[in-house]
């Protein structure tokens, strides 16, 4: 299978300037005596806590004082940063989720990609990881080998070195890393620090939670399922490197909440407000026509009580609707900076052979608008 994570930022989404980068998808060749996702209630970021829900458990919630405490819970960002000294930091995540595919090895790629992109999002690299997993005593050794194998090829790939873990029985499987990187301490991204006249920027597609739903719901577009897997196993390194001297003023990456949910997370954090271009939104194959089908994630209720309220979409057609709540797992990056730089970035991006897609703007006010 091709690596579909190299591409241009044009209409198009044919592969484009081959590059070094992330391990291709490799299917799991052992045996299978039960499909992962017959143990799962739901999978991938889809799994993800109600985010209106945990506002309201962290409402409150003050941690201890700490002078070298970069960022934290106030306010939350994609991970945590640790001052070390005047030239290095730690980046910290963990992310974990049940599987989303029955292909082991597939799984465990997914799930270090989705981790390790937390750092990616934080202007970070990955130095270690270590496996947080839950699993039934009934699966096969080789299934488990294959899930810990691919996530450390991954790791591998992006840098670090996966050093071990902890591990629990658990009839729903569970996997997922916990991740420290480093940055320079005045150098991190967050998603706070988004300007008025700034160009909004996607680098990857949407689409991976109505296109797994839809499969599991028989509705299968094999073409669609490829790009899918391929997107959610492109680590946002490469992005993130190319990013890196444009010196973008926020950056999130796009999971669980949704473009919108992350959009508003942004906008609310940064005071500000998130215009969007509904018709610019980028699909992977099929996404669209899923969401025309009525197919949706339980994460796409969630992700409505969550952002709805602050976000205004008069007119905007119900399938690109569902393509913005979407849930996403190991997405792309949402890049915030001056819309002066959006010429060149976009010619460094394609010059690299990378997605990327200008999706709006950013304005004074609060909220977000979808039209």
């Amino acid at each position: 299978m091709s690596n579909l994570g190299r591409r241009t930022s044009g209409s198009s989404l044919s592969p484009e300037r081959q590059r070094p980068g992330p391990l291709p998808v490799v299917a799991y060749r052992g045996p299978v005596s039960v499909k992962l996702t017959d143990l799962a209630k739901s999978g991938g970021c889809a799994a993800k806590y109600s985010a209106a829900r945990l506002e309201e458990l962290l409402r409150g919630f003050v941690p201890a004082e700490a002078e070298n405490l970069l960022v934290g819970l106030a306010p939350a960002d994609d991970a945590a940063v640790y001052r070390l000294d005047d030239e290095r930091a730690l980046v910290f995540t963990l992310d974990f989720f049940p599987p989303l595919v029955d292909d082991p090895a597939l799984y465990g790629r997914i799930a270090a990609s989705n981790a390790l992109n937390d750092v990616f999002a934080m202007g970070g690299s990955p130095l270690l990881a270590l496996s947080i997993a839950a699993f039934p005593e009934s699966l096969p050794n080789e299934t488990l080998a294959a899930i810990f194998g691919a996530a450390a090829e991954q790791v591998a790939a992006a840098g670090g070195i996966l050093a071990g873990g902890h591990t629990l029985r658990d009839e729903e499987p569970k996997y997922g890393l916990a991740v420290v990187g480093t940055v320079h301490p005045q150098g991190f991204w967050s998603k706070a620090t988004a300007r008025p006249g700034d160009a909004l920027f996607l680098t990857k597609p949407l689409g991976t939670g109505l296109l797994l739903h839809a499969a599991r719901e028989g509705r299968r577009d094999e073409v669609g399922l490829a790009e899918a897997y391929d997107w959610m196993t492109t680590l946002n390194r490469d992005a993130a490197d190319a990013l890196r001297p444009f010196l973008p003023n926020a950056v999130t990456d796009v999971t669980g909440f949704g473009l919108l949910g992350h959009a508003h997370e942004l906008a609310a954090r940064s005071e500000v407000r998130v215009v969007l271009d509904a018709a610019s939104l980028p699909a992977m194959t099929g996404a669209l026509d899923a969401a025309a089908a009525g197919v949706r994630t339980g994460g796409d209720s969630r992700n409505r009580d969550f952002a709805g309220p602050h976000v205004q979409a008069d007119g905007v057609s119900g399938d690109l609707l569902a393509l913005a709540y979407d849930p996403q797992t190991a997405g792309g990056l949402l890049v915030s900076l001056p819309a002066d730089k959006a010429v060149v970035l976009e010619a460094a991006f394609r010059n690299a052979g990378l997605f990327l897609r200008r999706v709006g703007s950013v304005e004074p006010g609060a909220g977000v608008r979808l039209a």
